[in-house]
């Protein structure tokens, strides 16, 4: 495998450096032209193909758009399906001018088969794309890059070339082919060479969305790309390893490889906050796929109204996983056994089943450990079927119909709701949050007193409505839902930034892949909640997903090195123990650090200006305490800004980002605000240094520090 972005320009071949600059000629040349340069100029070869790659994909999509389905189904519901499925078709096979429609080219070892004799010249080349292209013929013009075929693009080496013999990667100005090198990988012997194409792609300037990196995926990532669906996979991975792009991409691959499947169960994407969302919303589009939806834990879990919040030791006490069995004690609570027998009237008989007998039958059942729900489902059928036991010893012959006529009887559902009567979820965990004899009772041994007092609602509430409901109080609510019932479970679920969940929020995620598996990513080092959890194994486990690989992610790719440097100095304090992120990119002078002695509003200012002269996205990021006045003082200033989540443009770059948003995001230029306040944002050392670690590692090019304040201790000097 070439080193990545080695500095010497002779790391470039020959044939790149030779074709590097837009050929201004197209659109004018006569064909007869373009077809004599073709022949001879292997660039203008590949845009031939691109051109004639494009004009496939149009004829694909027009041959869908020209379907008459009219005719093809028998219902109205079949024709909607159908009429649905064709239009996302449509979207799949749209050109979009700015992404290329492929991005490298791989050459096969010629090979001739010994009996049909195909092979030769092009026979064994493929094209590595977004999609798969395909001729009138049906033969592929571009490959996917999810397929089989593609998979040495990633992983061939000189060590290992997997039947390879030459690797050519493209670069693109916008939308046109503007340049391609070549990597032979025949020779074990000849020297590797770094790839400046791919060099270029990863720090090309990041304006909008995030955007997909199927031009760029590094061996090991592509291992977990292509894991399969049956094993849930967690990545650690530090700041600029690429594991939210490899998290996404892994969807976006076994939506390829098992679709059908996929397409009845589900996937679903969840992140932190609806800001991240927004910033990554693009990158499965552009690689296809339409259907992935995305949600944030909070909005999973939104059964109540959102109007309370939670001082840090109730939320972590209330996202502790001994609350799950205190739930559970408290629905089982419900149930109470018989004391009097049911008597049942059909006809002119009357059928009795004593109270024992009841007895066993609630005892039985709760002993399988069923859901609250289909239990109290289950036993008026099992008293219907007493009954009809003892009406067959009498000489009668009732058939199902006669079973379920008692299983309605009012007898028995009077018994039912005396001794298995429904729970409402909202309401249990109210009472549970506002009654202290209710919570003592099925807290016992599992919340000390003073835990019991922390969790405690101050006043009592008289209804679900009024209360203010907490993030937590949701999280329980969903957990006794899924006591009383069953939650759906989807093929696949990824959850970003996974190191802030509460085992009470893992299980919440883990009961909707319980049948599926996950693709689970995050970073020990950045975990800013008070409950952040403290290893994999322990999140795994809440997850309901205790054998799943942790793979690890230690190369870094978007930030320099001087500035996760500067940044991994704060791991021993917060994180020990962590392997410390090993930057491949090398940028003098992509950090300054600088005190500021009065005046620190204009001296930031100052900095987003200097920054806004470099092409790129521009980050403000401070103390959320410090938004306010920062906002105001580049309004006095002219600068307009952005919030984290309102795309960026060419005309506006600079976003103003709360510290405590963060997370997630990327800029080319950061400027960050005054180290100590986030810092001291936060409730205790170990979370504020994890929020200034997350904030310093935002920067894809360069990173200015500017602080009036001491900065904190473990950053120590420059």
């Amino acid at each position: 495998m070439p080193t990545l972005f080695s500095p010497d320009p002779e790391a470039i071949p020959v044939s790149a450096r030779a074709h590097d600059q837009p050929d201004e000629r197209t659109e004018t040349e006569t064909g007869t032209e373009a077809e004599t340069e073709a022949e001879t100029d292997p660039l203008a070869r590949e845009r031939a193909h691109l051109s004639a790659s494009r004009t496939a994909l149009r004829v694909m999509r027009e041959d869908v758009e020209a379907l008459d389905l009219s005719n093809v189904t028998a219902n109205w519901v079949n024709s909607r399906v159908l009429a649905a499925q064709m239009e996302n078709r449509i979207k799949e096979l749209a050109d979009l001018s700015h992404t290329p429609l492929f991005f490298g080219r791989l050459d096969y070892r010629r090979i001739e088969h010994p009996e049909t004799g195909i092979g030769g010249e092009g026979a064994f080349r493929f094209y590595i794309g977004r999609r798969h292209v395909h001729d009138a013929a049906g033969d592929p013009m571009v490959v996917d890059w999810r397929a089989p075929v593609s998979q040495p693009f990633y992983r061939a080496s000189r060590k290992d070339p997997m039947d390879v013999g030459l690797r050519r990667r493209f670069g693109y100005t916008g939308g046109e082919l503007t340049a391609y090198e070549d990597e032979d990988l025949s020779d074990p012997a000849e020297e590797s060479r770094t790839s400046r194409l791919l060099q270029a792609e990863i720090e090309r300037p990041r304006v909008g969305p995030m955007r997909d990196i199927v031009a760029t995926i590094q061996p090991e990532q592509d291992e977990i790309v292509r894991s399969g669906l049956s094993g849930t996979v967690c990545v650690q991975g530090g700041p600029g390893t690429g594991k939210t792009a490899v998290g996404l991409h892994r969807v976006a691959y076994l939506l390829y490889a098992h679709r059908e499947r996929l397409a009845r169960t589900g996937t679903l994407v969840i992140g932190p906050n609806r800001s991240f969302l927004h910033y990554i919303e693009q990158v499965l589009p552009a690689l296809g796929e339409l259907e992935v939806k995305q949600s944030t834990v909070d909005d999973l879990v939104a059964h109540v109204e959102l109007r309370g919040a939670d001082p840090a030791e109730t939320a972590v006490i209330k996202g502790d996983a001994r609350m799950a069995q205190v739930l559970r004690r408290a629905v089982r609570s419900h149930v109470t056994l018989p004391t009097e027998p049911v008597m049942v009237v059909r006809g002119s008989r009357r059928w009795r089943i004593p109270a024992y007998e009841l007895s066993e039958i609630v005892q039985e059942l709760l002993a399988r450990d069923m859901r609250y729900g289909a239990a109290r489902e289950a036993l008026p059928q099992r008293i219907a079927h007493s009954v009809l036991v003892r009406m067959e010893e009498s000489g009668e012959a009732p058939d199902d119909r006669v079973q379920d006529a008692v299983a309605r009887d009012r007898a028995v559902k009077a018994a039912v709701k005396e001794m298995w009567p429904p729970v409402d979820p909202a309401k249990l965990v109210l009472r549970l949050l506002s009654d202290a004899e209710f919570l003592a009772r099925h807290a016992e041994g599992l919340l000390s007193e003073e835990e019991q007092r922390t969790v405690l609602w101050p006043k009592p509430v008289r209804s679900v409505r009024a209360a203010k409901w907490s993030a937590a109080d949701a999280v329980l609510i969903d957990e006794a839902m899924d006591l009383v019932a069953r939650t759906h479970s989807l093929g696949h679920v990824v959850v970003d930034e996974a190191q802030d969940l509460s085992p009470m929020q893992y299980r919440a995620v883990g009961r909707r892949c319980s049948t599926g598996s996950a693709t689970v990513l995050g970073d020990l080092a950045q975990g800013t909640t008070p409950w952040a959890t403290g290893s994999w194994r322990e999140a795994l486990t809440h997850l309901g997903k205790p054998d799943a690989a942790v793979e690890e992610l230690t190369a870094g790719f978007r930030v320099p090195r001087e500035v996760i440097a500067y940044a991994s100095r704060l791991l021993p304090h917060m994180s020990p123990g962590l392997a410390e992120v090993r930057s491949v990119r090398e940028a003098p002078g992509s950090l300054e650090v600088r005190r500021v002695a009065d005046g620190l509003d204009e001296e930031v200012v100052a900095a987003c200006r200097q920054s806004l002269r470099h092409e790129g996205s521009i980050g403000l990021i401070a103390a959320d305490d410090r938004v306010p006045a920062l906002a105001g003082a580049l309004t006095a200033a002219g600068l307009p800004h952005l919030a984290p989540g309102e795309e960026t443009t060419a005309e506006s770059r600079l976003t103003l980002v709360p510290a405590s948003l963060a997370k997630g995001l990327e800029y080319d230029y950061v400027v960050l605000d005054e180290p100590a306040s986030v810092v001291a944002g936060e409730p205790d050392e170990r979370t504020g240094l994890r929020r200034l670690y997350v904030a310093l590692t935002r920067a894809v090019s360069g990173l200015t520090v500017l602080h009036r304040e001491p900065l904190p201790a473990q950053l120590g000097a420059v």
